[in-house]
């Protein structure tokens, strides 16, 4: 209870006070905080403009402009509340035909779940408030991808290397996290909601190994097991847990 009314009260503040003294123009505070909601259900997606739009504004039939959204986006922005993860678009090697639509995170999952107004428990039960039909799989794993790019962008900054993603036009191919360092040598990090991980879980990063040749430094699988180790292929598996150890 303690910790949802701290997280509540940090909303409240953002929307009754932070964006104000920002100096932004936010006329409505309900709008505000629907789009924040909004964003929340599209924790790590890469939902476009319109889908963002219709969940902020549900049962409208007139849809706002992009233009009449824009000062709500740019106030989130400002307050770092959203915090988009940009698409790994190289010059260096043979890939081709990527998307360049970022992958939307907030400042911290757990406001994000506050937002959605769903708890550990009802996650772990597998209920995510109606909110699962924004994305491909459950909420807990968008929430979960959405805690491991938080922590590695904290280890990517003290390294002066930048945290994307890729993903291909038609979605045949996609690496959750692409680090890549000032010479343009990358780590390639794949999130699984999974202590077990078999061939299917690597095979987008052994893909990009193919094609990245020696500009990819290493590849890893972050999980929820217990255990570190290498598989045979080369491909590092971790826990979340261990991450920055």
């Amino acid at each position: 209870m303690t910790r949802r009314a701290h997280l509540d009260g940090y909303i409240d503040r953002i929307v009754e006070h932070d964006v104000q003294e920002l100096g932004r123009t936010v006329r409505n505070r309900d709008t505000l905080r629907r789009w924040m909601t909004a964003h929340a259900a599209a924790t790590s997606t890469s939902a476009s403009f319109e889908t963002i739009r219709d969940t902020a504004s549900p049962g409208e039939s007139d849809k706002p402009a992009k233009s009449t959204t824009i000062p709500y986006r740019t106030a989130l922005e400002g307050l770092w509340m959203i915090e988009e993860v940009p698409a790994w678009l190289p010059t260096r090697n043979r890939l081709r035909r990527l998307a360049s639509a970022p992958v939307h995170q907030m400042a911290d999952p757990a406001i994000a779940a506050r937002l959605l107004g769903v708890t550990a428990e009802s996650l772990l039960e597998g209920s995510d408030g109606g909110w699962g039909t924004t994305r491909e799989g459950t909420l807990l794993g968008a929430l979960f991808e959405s805690l491991v790019t938080l922590s590695v962008r904290v280890y990517a900054q003290a390294c002066e290397a930048r945290v994307l993603h890729l993903r291909t036009h038609g979605g045949e191919h996609e690496v959750d996290l692409v680090v890549e360092r000032a010479d343009g040598r990358i780590l390639a990090l794949e999130v699984k909601l999974s202590a077990a991980i078999g061939d299917r879980d690597v095979a987008h990063l052994r893909w990009l190994a193919d094609r990245a040749g020696p500009g990819l430094l290493d590849a890893a699988v972050i999980t929820t097991g217990p255990e570190a180790y290498r598989r045979r292929d080369g491909i590092a598996v971790i826990p979340a847990a261990l991450l920055g150890a």
